[in-house]
C-alpha cells in the first residue's frame, strides 16, 4: 500500500457495494469490476476482510438463555447483605 493512497470515489463506491458482493447479490460484471478494484487497493481488501469477518461473527452467534428471576428471599438475602455492608463501611 503507498502512504498516499486516499479513499476515492471509486473505493466509496466499492464499500456501498460490499455486503451485496459477500452475498452474491450482484451482477457478474459488478463482481468483476469490484475484483479488479481489490486487486490493487490494500485499505479496501482490508475493509473487505473486516466484513467477512463480522458477517462470519453474526452467523455464528447464538444467544444464550436468559437465567430465571431470583426469587424474594435470594433477594432479600442479597439487599440484607449490601445492607450490612454499607453500614459497616459508614462505620469506619
Amino acid at each position: 500500500m503507498s502512504e498516499g493512497h486516499k479513499h476515492g470515489p471509486e473505493c466509496k463506491e466499492v464499500f456501498a457495494l460490499l455486503s451485496q458482493y459477500l452475498d452474491h447479490e450482484l451482477p457478474e460484471a459488478d463482481c468483476a469490476e469490484i475484483d479488479r478494484h481489490m486487486a490493487g487497493c490494500e485499505p479496501c481488501i482490508a475493509f473487505l476482510n473486516s466484513l467477512r469477518r463480522t458477517v462470519e461473527l453474526c452467523h455464528g452467534y447464538a444467544p444464550v438463555e436468559q437465567p430465571a428471576p431470583l426469587d424474594a428471599a435470594v433477594k432479600q438475602r442479597l439487599l440484607d447483605t449490601y445492607r450490612r455492608m454499607v453500614a459497616a463501611r459508614d462505620a469506619r
